[in-house]
């Protein structure tokens, strides 16, 4: 990818202002926003580039937006990453507030790794503000190798209560970034590295196994960049799925994803799909690639 020209906004103000001229382009029912979080040892300038990667991928139809924090961008400044991240969640609050004041119907998030923790958090904070979100405004929440302790990322979910659709949540169990992290944090495991899928998926979230995928990156912290060119099958797949939803469908929804997920990665690759037992009355795991 090369980059061919560069423009700056003025402000906030500027920021609104391109955001609604995007939005009047399109029809009313083609007006959500794409919206993508970056993680840990990451800076604008490569946030950015991944992002426009990602976007050009999946050959997403929705205005991409991507909120940046004050990454330093080095492995060994871990702990001013979290505090960084920590101090953007009323900025990420402001900005999805500003997202829906310029007219967007709907907003999807893609939040990576860090990422993770900036969004739960003012998801969160949203949730005792007083003033929700009204759900029809919430598109796809996909959480990628969230850099997420377990037990805090239970306690998120419960002051938040269920999502009216299923967090997606990408895990790998060889990610080296969060056994780093994890170490860090005193032996915890974190939620995108995390075994046992099933429990996962009792939370109420759609859980994808990405650890036989080969990832862009040595860490094998960026697997989600590699599974952008099957977004259309995961949208059409996921679109419908709620509590409520029956079984058999859900199944068959996850069958196409996993299929598609094993076209682009190739007949060696077996990821696994496991769906919330809230919806059924057992978790259900869809294997694509060796299938």
């Amino acid at each position: 990818m090369v980059l061919k020209s560069a423009s700056y906004l003025d402000g906030e103000e500027g920021f609104r202002q391109a955001l609604r001229a995007q939005l009047a382009k399109r029809p009313p029912a083609n007006r959500e926003v794409f919206l993508f979080i970056h993680g840990y040892n990451t800076r604008f300038p490569e946030a950015l580039y991944r992002f426009a990667q990602v976007v050009h991928d999946s050959d997403t139809p929705h205005i991409p937006v991507l909120f940046t924090w004050a990454s330093r961008g080095a492995v060994t400044d871990y702990v001013y990453d979290n505090n960084s991240a920590t101090a953007a969640r009323d900025g990420l609050e402001r900005t999805i507030r500003d997202l829906l004041a310029s007219g967007a119907t709907k907003i999807n998030v893609l939040a990576h790794s860090m990422g993770s923790w900036v969004l739960m958090e003012t998801i969160r904070q949203i949730r005792i503000s007083g003033k929700p979100i009204p759900k029809e405004k919430v598109g796809l929440v996909v959480l990628a190798a969230p850099d997420l302790d377990i037990d805090v990322f239970k306690t998120q979910l419960r002051r938040v209560g269920k999502p009216e659709k299923p967090f997606i949540i990408l895990v790998s169990r060889d990610d080296r970034a969060l056994q780093v992290s994890s170490l860090i944090a005193g032996g915890k495991g974190r939620v995108g590295d995390y075994e046992d899928e099933e429990e996962l998926a009792e939370l109420g979230a759609i859980v994808v196994d990405l650890t036989n995928l080969e990832s862009p990156d040595a860490a094998n912290h960026s697997k989600f960049a590699q599974i952008s060119q099957i977004a259309p099958q995961l949208r059409q797949a996921i679109a419908k799925t709620g509590f409520g939803t029956r079984p058999e469908d859900l199944s068959t929804q996850a069958g196409g994803v996993g299929r598609g997920i094993g076209q682009v990665v190739g007949t060696t690759a077996e990821i696994a799909i496991t769906l919330p037992v809230t919806i059924l009355t057992a978790p259900v795991r869809v294997l694509s690639g060796s299938q």
